[in-house]
């Protein structure tokens, strides 16, 4: 008995057999159900905050790369990834409606704790993020030009802080102007759609669009958010698989340059201060254990 089961271990799989195989090898499902769903209710939040890139969130709690090669085809082994994606939709969903009024109210009366409690998340899963960077290896300019893309981005984003209000007119363009951009925000981490929409003045009216489910604001964004992703998925996906190292040191780099750059000024007082550090270390903590708890998940298989 035991040299036939060797024997079946051993055997290379079939194309029709490998479609078989389970999605999580090792580890819990529900837990990666469950980890995933938080992945995407944050980076929903963070797709809706101003500073903030869902982008950067799906980079740091690695979905972003599995969801790029996913989309770039769609029809490979569709159904499972669908499943695998779908925690991260319904999460992402979630966080951009559910927190939208609530975002409206932290920036409003909390911008500094808020923050950087959001600072934290992404702080926590900085050395997870780096892990996976040099998975295929890296080399000494790969560290330089991290430091030059997040030194880069960081000023970029100081600069874009100066650009004037334009307002444009709210209505279908706009708002699938708005979904554009946040598609962006999605593809290209680092990206704010937040801050541009802001400086349209659609922020404002799209939060409260979104809040109070208006089909007519809602219907365009997320069609304008399909566009986008899918036109630059292949793009995206063809340089992760040329140039993997390369990408990823790229991304890491606008990673904490965007952080660094939304990283709020004039926080005094020691009450202040102390609650802004415990919300800081108390998010850090939660997105590193997510982070591990997530790597006894693996999904690599999939992909």
């Amino acid at each position: 008995m035991t040299e036939n089961n060797n024997s079946v271990n051993n055997e290379t799989l079939l194309p029709e057999q490998e479609e078989k195989l389970p999605i999580h090898t090792t580890g819990n499902p529900i837990i990666g159900w469950i980890v995933r769903l938080l992945k995407g209710l944050l980076a929903g939040i963070g797709a809706i905050t101003p500073g903030l890139s869902g982008g950067v969130l799906l980079v740091v709690f690695g979905i972003y790369e599995p969801l790029v090669r996913w989309l770039a085809d769609i029809r490979n082994k569709f159904l499972q990834h669908l499943l695998f994606f779908l925690p991260v939709g319904i999460g992402g969903v979630i966080g951009v409606i559910a927190f939208s009024a609530v975002i409206d109210f932290a920036f409003e009366h909390y911008a500094a704790q808020f923050t950087w409690l959001f600072i934290g998340f992404i702080a926590g899963t900085i050395p997870s993020l780096l892990k996976t960077a040099g998975k295929e290896g890296r080399k000494s300019w790969h560290w330089a030009l991290l430091a030059l893309i997040a030194v880069g981005t960081f000023f970029l984003m100081r600069w874009m802080e100066t650009i004037r209000t334009v307002e444009m007119q709210p209505g279908f363009f706009a708002w699938l102007l708005s979904g554009a951009l946040t598609g962006l925000g999605l593809v290209v981490p680092g990206l704010s759609p937040s801050n541009f929409l802001i400086y349209l003045g659609l922020y404002q009216p799209m939060a409260n669009g979104i809040k109070n489910l208006q089909f007519g604001v809602i219907l365009p964004l997320m069609l304008g958010v399909i566009l986008v992703i899918f036109i630059f998925a292949k793009f995206v996906n063809w340089l992760f698989n040329k140039h993997y190292a390369f990408m990823y040191h790229l991304i890491i780099g606008v990673v904490i340059g965007s952080t660094a750059a939304i990283i709020p000024s004039g926080v005094s007082g020691f009450g202040m201060i102390a609650v802004c550090a415990l919300l800081f270390l108390l998010a850090a903590a939660a997105s590193y254990a997510l982070a591990r708890l997530d790597e006894k998940n693996p999904h690599e298989g999939l992909f």
